[in-house]
C-alpha cells in the first residue's frame, strides 16, 4: 500500500468525530476522578494547593516540570540567559581586540559553560567530569571502535552500578535540592558525548581531533545537564562554521516557538487544576474503582505528557542553541502519531545517538531477521544502561525489542503469498483500512509498553487486564474502533506530507494521443 492512498473526505470526518467525542468521554471521567477524590489522603503528598483564581488544587507529582517551570526556574533561566548575554557580549567586542569572534565563538561558549559547570557543582565535579574526558579521549587516539564503546560503556556503567555510583556521587561536596539530577544527568550526558567523539574520532582518516575539541563539545551549557545529546560530527560542523547569517525570518520563527512554549507551559498548569493524570495512576486502590474509559484515558494521557514535557524542555534549550546558530535535534515525535514501534522515541537525541552508532550500524537496511534482532538487542542493551538498571527497565526494554522484531516478523510474514497477492487485488483504500486496524492494536501495545516505565508495573498490568480481558468485548472494541479513527487521521497527514514532498505529476490532458494532421 502506497502512503498516497486517499480515502473518502466524509469518511475521515466521521473518524474525527468519533475521535473528538471519544477523548471529551474519556476525559470527563478523569476530571469526575479529580475532583471527587482531591482530598484523598493517598493525594496529600502529590496534590497542592496551586493558582488561587482557579479555587482548584494542582497535581506536582512531576518533580522534574515543577523543577523546570516553578522551584528552579529562575535559576535555569539565569543560566541559559547568561549564555546568550555572555555570547553576544564576546561578539561585540571581540573585533575591537583583534579576534574572530565567529571562529572562537566555540571556545567562548566552553568557557562559560565550563564556569557555570564549576560555581553550580564545584570543583570535585568539574575533575571527575575531566576525569572521563581524560580516559576516553586516551581511548580515541588508538581508532578502535571496539575498545571505544567499551571503555564508553564501562565508564557509563560506573555512575549507574552500585557502589561505583555511590563513591562519584560523595567525591561532589556541598548538598542542594538539584545535587543529584545534576549530577547523573551531567555525567550521563557527559560521557554520551565523549563516546560521540571517540567514535567520531576513528572515523578521521587525517590525524585526530584535539582535547580541546572535545572540551568544548562537552561543556556547551544548554545541552550539559539536560541534553539533548547531538554528536560530535554535527556539533564540529555547525559550531565552527563561520558564515553565520540568519535565514529569512529565523529570528521571528524562534521568537514564535518561544512564545509557543511559554503558551503550552500555561496551558499544562492549568490542566494541572483539573485532571490529576500523574497522581491517580499512584494511587492502586482508586485505579481499582474507576471506569474503563477513564484508564485508558490516564494510560493515554500520561504518554502524551511526557511528549509535551519533553518537547518543551528541548524546545527551550533548542531556542538557546538556535540562537547560537546551531540545528539542534528536533523535539520527539508525538506519542499520537506514533503507530509503529520503528518509531517510537521519547528523547531524539539519544535516539540519533543509538541508530547512528548501534542500531544502524549494525541493522543496515533493517530487512535482515537476525541483524535486526542483533540491532535492536544491542541497542536495547546500552538503552538498559543509560536508564539504569533495575526490574522495571528490564521489563521495558524486552518489551520494546521484542515489539520493534515483531513488527518485521510480521511484515515479512504478510509480504507472503497469498496475502501480498490478496492486497494486490484490493484498492488501496481497502488495505489503508486494513492496515489501520493491525496500526490500532499496535498503537497499545506502545502504550502499554511504555507506560509502565512512567508510572508503574501494577498501573500497566491492571490498565492490560481490563482493556483485554475483563473489558471484552465491548471496552476493547470501543477503544479500538476510537484508536483505528485517530490512527487513520495521522495516516491522511503523512499522506498530505509525501504529496508536499513528493507531488505526483499532472498528467497533460492529451497524453498519448498523436496528433491529428
Amino acid at each position: 500500500m502506497g502512503i498516497k492512498a486517499a480515502l473518502p473526505r466524509y469518511e475521515l470526518y466521521l473518524y474525527t468525530a468519533v475521535l473528538g467525542v471519544a477523548l471529551i468521554w474519556a476525559g470527563s471521567w478523569i476530571f469526575d476522578a479529580s475532583s471527587e477524590n482531591v482530598n484523598r489522603k493517598a493525594f496529600k503528598e502529590s496534590v497542592k494547593p496551586g493558582w488561587h483564581y482557579f479555587g482548584r488544587k494542582m497535581d506536582v507529582a512531576d518533580f522534574e516540570w515543577m523543577m523546570w517551570f516553578s522551584t528552579f526556574r529562575n535559576h535555569i533561566l539565569f543560566a541559559l540567559a547568561g549564555h546568550v548575554i555572555f555570547a553576544k557580549i564576546f561578539t561585540l567586542l571581540a573585533p575591537k581586540i583583534g579576534i574572530d569572534g565567529c571562529k572562537h565563538r566555540s571556545l567562548i561558549f566552553g568557557i562559560y559553560g565550563g564556569l557555570a559547570v564549576l560555581v553550580t557543582m564545584g570543583w570535585t565535579f568539574v575533575t571527575l567530569v575531566l576525569s572521563h574526558c581524560i580516559i576516553l579521549y586516551s581511548i580515541a587516539m588508538v581508532k578502535s571502535k571496539w575498545m571505544c564503546f567499551a571503555a564508553g560503556l564501562a565508564t557509563l556503567a560506573s555512575i549507574k552500578l552500585e557502589p561505583y555510583n555511590s563513591w562519584q556521587e560523595s567525591l561532589v561536596t556541598g548538598s542542594f535540592d538539584l545535587q543529584d539530577i545534576l549530577f547523573y544527568g551531567g555525567c550521563g550526558f557527559s560521557i554520551m558525548r565523549c563516546m560521540s567523539f571517540a567514535l567520531e574520532n576513528c572515523e578521521k582518516k587525517d590525524g585526530n581531533f584535539t582535547f580541546s575539541d572535545l572540551l568544548k563539545y562537552n561543556f556547551y551549557l544548554p545541552f550539559f545537564f539536560f541534553g539533548p545529546i547531538m554528536t560530535f560530527d554535527r556539533f564540529h560542523a555547525q559550531v565552527n562554521n563561520t558564515q553565520l547569517i540568519r535565514k529569512d525570518k529565523e529570528l521571528w520563527n524562534i521568537t514564535t516557538k518561544a512564545l509557543l512554549h511559554l503558551g503550552v507551559i500555561l496551558v499544562v498548569d492549568v490542566f494541572f487544576h483539573y485532571l490529576y493524570i500523574l497522581t491517580i495512576p499512584s494511587d492502586v486502590k482508586l485505579v481499582t474503582k474507576l471506569s474503563d474509559w477513564c484508564l485508558a484515558g490516564l494510560a493515554y494521557s500520561n504518554l502524551v505528557y511526557d511528549w509535551v514535557k519533553a518537547a518543551v524542555m528541548f524546545g527551550v534549550i533548542n531556542t538557546v542553541s538556535t540562537l547560537d546558530h546551531l540545528d539542534p535535534p528536533q523535539p520527539p515525535k508525538c506519542i499520537t502519531m506514533l503507530y509503529v514501534f520503528a518509531e517510537t522515541h521519547f528523547d531524539r537525541g539519544i535516539n540519533d545517538w543509538l541508530c547512528k552508532y548501534v542500531y544502524d550500524y549494525i541493522g543496515g537496511d533493517h530487512d535482515k531477521i537476525f541483524k535486526e534482532l542483533l540491532a535492536t538487542f544491542c541497542t536495547f542493551a546500552i538503552t538498559t544502561l543509560w536508564l539504569g538498571p533495575c526490574e522495571l527497565v528490564y521489563i521495558w526494554s524486552f518489551f520494546n525489542c521484542f515489539g520493534l522484531n515483531f513488527e518485521l516478523w510480521v511484515a515479512k510474514f504478510f509480504s507472503l503469498p497469498p496475502f501480498s497477492i490478496i492486497e494486490g487485488a484490493m484498492g488501496e483504500a481497502m488495505s489503508r483500512r486494513i492496515r489501520g486496524v493491525f496500526n490500532a492494536a499496535n498503537f497499545w501495545t506502545i502504550v502499554l509498553y511504555n507506560v509502565l516505565s512512567l508510572n508503574s508495573l501494577e498501573f500497566a498490568k491492571l490498565v492490560g487486564r481490563r482493556l483485554i480481558f475483563k473489558g471484552f468485548p465491548l471496552s476493547s472494541l470501543s477503544v479500538l474502533l476510537v484508536t483505528y479513527c485517530g490512527v487513520q487521521l495521522v495516516k491522511e497527514r503523512e499522506r498530505h506530507q509525501a504529496l508536499l514532498d513528493d507531488p505526483e505529476p499532472v498528467k497533460p490532458v492529451d497524453a498519448g494521443k498523436e496528433k491529428a494532421e
